[in-house]
């Protein structure tokens, strides 16, 4: 039986979750245009998508390598460049950054990616006070958020979504796009860098730190194994969830999506010089406990650089007094001392 807080952290949860009133529940794709598979002629693709995810995940160098951008442009604060990945959305296309230098930051930065559906202000407030740590900060948008999203989208839908190819597709674009970010940091003299994610971005910042040995320090903020199951068990997912029907199975997602999951980079962090920071929430019902207990697990039996820190709280409520103080403090308090 839950204790009394618990119930408490369950409720102020499920109100906060009921606040967006926009969500939408979209049919199942398979989306093999966004892998490069042509439609089979009635054949089941299960096999041939397998196949494909696998192969990502054994040559993933290959599968998250990129063109370094040539049109960075700073405007003011603002940054924009051409993501190297090309998607069928002009407005995608464009990738949008806005830069938070700190007056003495002695050539310490750090790429932060905001949650899934984030607007333009979301996580300006962790880059300040980044700052106000010494540290400079250039906070990205995800792909398909804010500034890139579809005229025909209200939320970020084509990022998470029960098309498999298309959001195999977004993950990877927003992975090569934080790389952009650090590309872009490094040319302007920035050698002690570090990222910074929360929840989807989260996820992003991992396997962008995995596949860039650039990364001396990495912060995750909220942790799960494996992307499918985030999606498929999730409170903010459920209609996501929904659009799945019955067409596949949490286990087949787990694996289709294990391209775009922690789980499977975990060994390349094995001899690497980077601190990681893994948070998780006692009473999350979007990142379930159980899944970032695999994760820290993991990290502890590969003997992998880390701390662990478990807020006493759920997924929205990381944003709400006082516990968003105790985690941008955490934050900041550990990047201060591993940059």
């Amino acid at each position: 039986m839950p204790n009394p807080y618990a119930r408490l952290m369950c409720r102020w949860e499920k109100h906060l979750a009921s606040r967006d009133t926009d969500r939408v529940v979209r049919p199942f794709e398979w989306g093999l245009d966004w892998m490069g598979l042509e439609e089979l002629d009635g054949e089941d693709p299960r096999g041939r998508v397998l196949e494909l995810t696998r192969s990502w995940v054994a040559d993933s160098d290959a599968f998250f390598s990129y063109e370094r951008p040539r049109d960075y442009h700073l405007k003011g604060s603002h940054l924009t460049f051409t993501s190297p990945v090309a998607t069928p959305y002009p407005e995608n296309n464009v990738v949008h950054a806005e830069w938070l230098p700190a007056p003495r930051d002695r050539g310490r930065a750090v790429v932060v990616l905001p949650q899934w559906n984030a607007g333009p202000d979301g996580h300006i407030g962790v880059g300040k006070l980044l700052n106000r740590f010494g540290i400079s900060a250039l906070r990205m948008s995800l792909a398909y958020h804010d500034y890139r999203k579809p005229a025909e989208t209200r939320r970020a839908d084509y990022h998470v979504s029960s098309n498999i190819g298309r959001t195999i597709h977004a993950g990877r674009q927003s992975v090569i796009d934080a790389r952009a970010c650090l590309d872009w940091l490094e040319e302007r003299g920035y050698e002690r860098l570090g990222i910074l994610g929360t929840s989807l971005g989260s996820c992003i910042a991992f396997i962008t730190a995995a596949h860039d040995t650039r990364v001396r320090a990495g912060v995750f903020n909220h942790v799960s194994m494996y992307f499918g199951d985030v999606v498929w068990t999730g409170l903010s997912t459920q209609h996501v969830r929904q659009g799945f029907g019955d067409a596949i199975t949490q286990d087949e997602l787990r694996d289709y999506w294990a391209v775009i999951s922690p789980a499977s980079y975990l060994e390349r962090l094995k001899g690497r010089d980077m601190e990681s920071l893994l948070i998780w929430a006692r009473h999350d019902t979007t990142f379930l406990p159980v899944y970032s207990k695999q994760l820290i697990e993991r990290f502890r039996a590969l003997g992998l650089r880390h701390r662990a820190v478990a807020l006493p709280c759920g997924h929205y409520t990381t944003g709400q007094f006082p516990f968003n103080i105790i985690d941008g403090l955490t934050m900041c308090r550990f990047l201060e001392k591993w940059l």
